[in-house]
């Protein structure tokens, strides 16, 4: 019902930044959130960020929170997750998900019902 494609991953630096892109097509009436996910090699998928597409409330887990920053375009039906001081360890494979229904388990992969096909990040030190 909804088709994610994610943009925007790619090689940087210690230090470096980069600007991640998911862009929703299908049924994108009545968005409830938008997430972030990452999974690196050897580990399990872990919350990122969030944002609920009416309010605009914003969730990010601890080891992101003061260094990454997510967005929403409603017009475009795009969300941003804008990454700053990177470092090695969140080299992972990030993936963009939603959810049209309602839900207060903001933070768990269960909550969302739709994924994109996951995009590459690797910080090299």
């Amino acid at each position: 019902q909804v088709q994610l494609v994610e943009s925007g991953g790619g090689l940087v630096q210690a230090g470096g930044s980069l600007r991640l892109s998911c862009l929703a097509s299908g049924r994108t009436d009545n968005i409830y959130s938008m997430a972030w996910f990452r999974q690196a090699p050897g580990k399990e998928r872990e919350f990122v960020s969030a944002i609920r597409w009416g309010s605009g409330i914003t969730f990010y887990s601890d080891s992101v929170k003061g260094r990454f920053t997510i967005s929403r375009d409603n017009a475009k039906n795009t969300v941003y997750l804008q990454m700053n001081s990177l470092a090695p360890e969140d080299t992972a494979v990030y993936y963009c998900a939603t959810t049209r229904r309602f839900s207060s388990a903001t933070m768990a992969s269960g909550n969302y019902d739709y994924w994109g096909q996951g995009t590459q990040v690797t910080v090299s030190s």
